[in-house]
């Protein structure tokens, strides 16, 4: 059986899974422009046609085949969204999704990729990527997930999901008595410091499934007063996304 904080997490990672809604009060997120980083033209044509579709004749997308004509767009654009495949001809997608995170703090960047390995999927995370999909997945599925952006959601594949939970579950599995003792590390340490009281009721909250909205309701507090917490765990804990944030709390012991 899985436990409620495993169940919170795979509801997070799975807000846009058929038949799962987006958070209620989540915000709208602009889409255009948008830059696809993918070094197959079919995939970019493909990835081009969905926004169409999504968005309308309106959209603007800029494409890239590597990292550097990627970057050159971003030297030139403000980007509303990005679109980054994992592997490129001249370097990582995951280490241009934090390069891009730094630069235009925006845009929302979401990794679609063949890879579905939890390491790569978790590092696209941390570095900023609000989402993550497989390219093979089919059309209608994948314009789900774009629709899901639109509308303030966080899609990850549903398969990608899973495997993160079955990891997340195996390192759990064991019993306080057998578990080894952790070795406190500098960064847990003064994540653990650092954060007060009432932000770490707050991302129990957020690890809950609940919007920013809903939070300021339950907390009687205002959502610029969320917002403003919500920043500040993120800038304490070095992510970048709500779902970075749970998966950094986790793995830091700083949610029960």
């Amino acid at each position: 059986m899985v436990d409620a904080s495993a169940s919170a997490i795979l509801r997070l990672l799975s807000q846009t899974e058929p038949g799962v809604s987006v958070p209620e009060g989540a915000v709208a997120i602009a889409m255009s422009p948008a830059l696809i980083v993918d070094d197959d033209q079919r995939m970019r044509a493909r990835m081009r046609g969905l926004l169409g579709r999504c968005l309308g004749d309106e959209v603007v997308v800029l494409e890239a085949d590597c990292l550097a004509a990627a970057r050159t767009v971003v030297e030139h654009t403000a980007l509303a969204l990005s679109l980054i495949d994992v592997g490129l001809p001249d370097g990582s997608g995951i280490d241009f999704v934090g390069w891009l995170r730094e630069r235009q703090p925006q845009a929302a960047l979401l990794v679609v990729s063949a890879y579905s390995e939890e390491d790569t999927v978790l590092a696209a995370l941390r570095n900023g990527a609000i989402g993550y999909l497989l390219k093979e997945r089919e059309d209608a599925e994948l314009l789900q997930s774009l629709r899901s952006i639109q509308h303030g959601g966080a899609p990850i594949d549903p398969f990608v999901a899973r495997r993160i939970l079955a990891l997340w579950s195996q390192t759990t599995a064991h019993t306080p008595e057998a578990r080894p003792a952790p070795v406190a590390s500098d960064a847990s340490a003064v994540a653990e410091d650092a954060l007060t009281e009432r932000e770490r009721e707050i991302l129990t909250l957020v690890a809950r499934g609940y919007s920013n909205r809903e939070i300021a309701e339950l907390m009687a507090l205002s959502r610029f007063t969320v917002e403003d917490y919500t920043k500040r765990i993120y800038r304490k804990l070095a992510v970048n996304s709500r779902t970075a944030a749970v998966f950094e709390a986790q793995s830091l012991g700083l949610l029960s």
